[in-house]
């Protein structure tokens, strides 16, 4: 006959170091731990909307003139866009502190 296992159900462990509750991602400003950021030259964009569906994060939206916009508060500056875009309209610079 098997032995059950000793471990407790995931239900039962008690809460640890929770740096998040359920449901809370649109609170939490992710951004602040980027090191570098997407910048767009507009003169080169031909909003084709690559790097809004390249963004992991989803945080690339087009704006009111249809050129992309980047919501910085949930932006990790991973630099995804700027690999993926077309005419290298994005360049990724350093932070500023």
């Amino acid at each position: 006959m098997a032995r059950q296992s000793a471990q407790p159900k995931w239900t039962e462990l008690a809460v640890g170091m929770a740096v998040v509750v359920p449901g809370s991602a649109r609170e939490n400003k992710t951004g602040d731990w980027r090191s570098q950021r997407p910048v767009w030259d507009l003169s080169k964009c031909i909003k084709c909307g690559m790097c809004e569906i390249f963004c992991p994060e989803g945080c690339i939206q087009p704006g009111p003139d249809s050129y992309p916009k980047v919501d910085y508060f949930f932006c990790k500056g991973c630099g995804i866009c700027s690999r993926e875009c077309w005419t290298s309209c994005i360049s990724t610079v350093d932070e500023e502190a």
